[in-house]
């Protein structure tokens, strides 16, 4: 099986004052939204059970906004946003996609649930001294 040796979830919205400002404004006017946003952040606030969960995983699990991408993961990631990707030994991999975000409705628990499903579905695994079938798993939420 390929090991992932990082996760990396990419925003619908462009980082900075300006970025910010605009996805308020498209938000709250109806005109835009990021499910991933829903289920890392409460306001302008990390939901302290992303937190708290995030740090449970094997591996670092990175978010950036449209704008901060790496060239490898923006070339990857174009038109499929948001979304969280697996970087492997053999490339990246995407394990949860702009369709499986909004079924969490925001909430960290189920995102933890559905990732867990993407990575089996990708055929990934965590590294065997971190999680997956070898060790304890990678969330106590899913």
């Amino acid at each position: 099986m390929t090991v992932i040796q990082r996760l990396t979830g990419v925003y619908q919205a462009d980082g900075g004052l300006i970025g910010e400002i605009g996805y308020a404004v498209r938000k709250a006017t109806g005109r835009g939204h990021c499910a991933l946003c829903d289920v890392t952040h409460r306001g302008i606030r990390a939901k302290p059970e992303w937190t708290a969960w995030v740090a449970s995983l094997p591996v670092p699990f990175d978010l950036v906004h449209l704008n901060e991408r790496s060239a490898e993961v923006r070339a990857f990631t174009d038109g499929i946003t948001p979304c969280v990707v697996a970087h492997t030994g053999q490339g990246l991999r995407l394990v949860l996609d702009r369709t499986a975000l909004p079924r969490t409705a925001g909430d960290v628990d189920a995102c933890a649930a559905a990732l867990s499903a993407g990575v089996r579905e990708a055929g990934l695994s965590w590294p065997a001294d971190g999680g997956g079938p070898t060790g304890p798993q990678p969330s106590p939420y899913g």
